[in-house]
């Protein structure tokens, strides 16, 4: 059976998995959404700080069972660099997109990131795409720009922090895939320490505001959410096979829709959300298509 045909059916003991992937996913919904709230009164350093702070608090067990070594001499430093560097750029630039644009929207750009992974492996991964993801590739840049739908209103700093931020999201997942032989604690901790370099040298520019005793454990949700929410995602991907799990992630346009209408009062135009189905449906189909290709190659 393949991939496509696999889409729709639910293997035995797949439900778990089901549950785990649309829990993480309304976890990273939660997260931005608390992310948009707090954007419109903390500067995006100081979330970024305390974000990081909180990750690392709550990665201070599996931090400590790990060698120092592997966090002293990590495997292409370079590379490694290079992704903690892509990591804390479209972190920020999607907190900056979010105090121009609606939430659903933002997180549509996002969702365009594996196509742009796909258009970018033949380059930097080795990998071959044949046509029917080339094509896909094609209409899923189409969906990008039909959401944009350009003009000389349409291209805001929210709208380039977006994109931006989309192609940097793109290039971490990428890097990561490269790195595939480090240990999670590793990249984790790493990408949450340049974060918190990254925020404190913003701060310096943007300066602190002193939130309140609420607003203060919202940010530390940033990253306690962030982490809980990765760690669902992981977990489902162990119990159930990615092609029934991962189609799932695309909920996180729904949620999106949802909270930015009850929280914000934000509604998506209708080409925004033709091209957010143009997206996922794209997005559907590299998947699927690159879960085909290796059960026939393996």
């Amino acid at each position: 059976m393949s991939a496509f045909q696999r889409l729709g059916t639910v293997p035995a003991g797949a439900t778990g998995g089901i549950a785990m992937m649309l829990l993480g996913v309304l976890l990273f919904a939660v997260n931005d959404t608390l992310g948009k709230w707090l954007v419109g009164a903390y500067a995006v350093g100081q979330l970024l700080v305390v974000r990081s702070i909180a990750g690392l608090c709550v990665m201070a067990p599996f931090i400590r069972r790990t060698s120092p070594y592997a966090f002293l001499q990590p495997p292409r430093p370079g590379l490694q660099l290079l992704r903690v560097v892509f990591s804390s750029l479209e972190t920020a630039l999607f907190f900056w997109a979010l105090t121009e644009l609606p939430l659903a929207e933002v997180m549509t750009y996002y969702m365009a990131g594996p196509i742009y992974v796909t258009a970018m492996s033949p380059f930097l991964l080795g990998e071959r795409v044949g046509w029917r993801r080339w094509t896909a590739v094609a209409v899923g840049f189409g969906g990008v720009v039909l959401a944009l739908h350009p003009s000389p209103d349409s291209l805001s700093f929210g709208a380039v922090c977006a994109l931006a931020g989309s192609f940097s999201y793109a290039c971490f997942m990428v890097a990561t895939r490269k790195l595939a032989g480090t240990p999670g604690t590793v990249l984790m901790t790493l990408q949450l320490l340049a974060a918190l370099a990254f925020g404190a040298a913003l701060t310096l520019f943007q300066g602190w505001a002193s939130p309140t005793a609420f607003d203060f454990l919202l940010m530390l949700f940033l990253g306690v959410g962030s982490l809980t929410g990765n760690l669902c995602v992981n977990q489902s991907l162990r119990i159930a096979p990615a092609s029934v799990v991962v189609p799932y992630q695309y909920t996180l346009i729904l949620w999106g829709m949802l909270f930015g209408y009850v929280f914000f009062g934000e509604v998506m135009g209708p080409l925004t959300l033709a091209g957010a189905a143009i997206i996922v449906a794209a997005g559907l189909f590299i998947f699927l298509r690159e879960q085909q290709l290796r059960q026939e190659g393996g």
